[in-house]
């Protein structure tokens, strides 16, 4: 990805009114997060707002303040993955990410929308985008002609032998899937108070950005047998990490091997720098034992009359 991400063509432009999301199977078993189950407990540690309060899990920021709206990036896809557990085979640090969605005006929690995810593998790769390489790509192993090895501490300096293809990038318009992998992205529904867990990974980095996860949300589509269809997307936005999480995590593999130079988050062009409202996660972790696991906890406000599908100016 560039350090920007431009308004997405026409080409992309897709009828949210046929959106449709397949679950991943009936049998499906809840996977446990860091420190237990996702439903448990996933906001304990939060008060609940009441109407013209303070919205939980803002630090102080009134509810009606809305979560800042970005970019799509190019490599959205309608994965049709109705799961929690968006994992699949890809190593890194266990990250159990718990977002609760309110309605920035009233406080109000918002139930049955779904909230999708995406975002790249430790060593900065998309699903779907394999051929891409660090920045547009997926696996669990470095991209052709990427640089090896294993420095120890964050990663500095320019990468040599960086992949070839479409340049790495945090916009630029959609680009096509090139394969037809779907790790690290899925879609669940908010449960009645407004609130929704994934298990995943920390998210590793590519040249040009820092560490983030993409997030949908969106509202008044109809939950069949078959999975969401229908309805807006309310949200489009990006969640954030803070440098102390992230040079952490540099010492751990396989975010150790990973030798691209990276973007921190006060460099970065697309995080708007405003903290929680801007999409910046809560994290708790062992201090020193990063590896073990992290629970990352955000409350987005979000207005569901708006359209924001990411594609324009955010």
């Amino acid at each position: 990805m560039t350090g920007h991400e431009k308004a997405q063509g026409p080409k992309h432009k897709r009828d949210l009114t046929r959106r449709k999301v397949l679950a991943a199977g009936t049998g499906a078993v809840l996977a446990a997060g860091v420190g237990g189950t996702f439903a448990a407990g996933a906001f304990a540690g939060e008060e609940t707002p009441a109407a013209g309060a303070q919205a939980s899990g803002t630090s102080g920021e009134t509810c009606y303040r809305l979560t800042s709206e970005t970019t799509e990036g190019p490599y959205y896809i309608d994965a049709d993955k109705l799961r929690r557990d968006v994992t699949e085979d890809q190593d890194g640090i266990p990250l159990t990410l718990r977002l609760k969605v309110i309605d920035a005006d009233t406080c109000k929690p918002l139930a049955d929308a779904a909230v999708d995810i995406w975002h790249c593998n430790a060593l900065g790769v998309y699903s779907g985008y394999e051929a891409m390489g660090s920045g547009g790509g997926g696996g669990g192993t470095p991209p052709s002609g990427a640089p090896t090895g294993s420095p120890t501490g964050a990663p500095t300096g320019s990468p040599t032998g960086a992949p070839t293809g479409s340049p790495p990038a945090g916009g630029g318009g959609h680009e096509e899937p090139t394969d037809d992998e779907r790790y690290l992205r899925g879609t669940w529904r908010t449960d009645k108070k407004g609130e929704v867990a994934f298990r995943t990974v920390f998210p590793g980095w590519y040249q040009g950005r820092c560490v983030h996860i993409h997030t949908k949300v969106h509202v008044n589509g109809t939950w069949t047998a078959a999975g969401y269809e229908g309805g807006t997307t309310c949200h489009t936005g990006q969640l954030f990490f803070d440098e102390a999480s992230v040079l952490a995590t540099a010492e751990v593999e396989p975010y150790s091997t990973n030798t691209t130079a990276r973007t921190t988050l006060d460099e970065d062009t697309i995080y708007p720098g405003n903290g929680t409202e801007g999409g910046l996660l809560k994290l708790k972790y062992k201090k020193g034992a990063i590896a073990k696991g992290v629970v990352a906890t955000l409350t987005m406000g979000v207005d569901p009359e708006a359209t924001q599908d990411g594609t324009g100016a955010g």
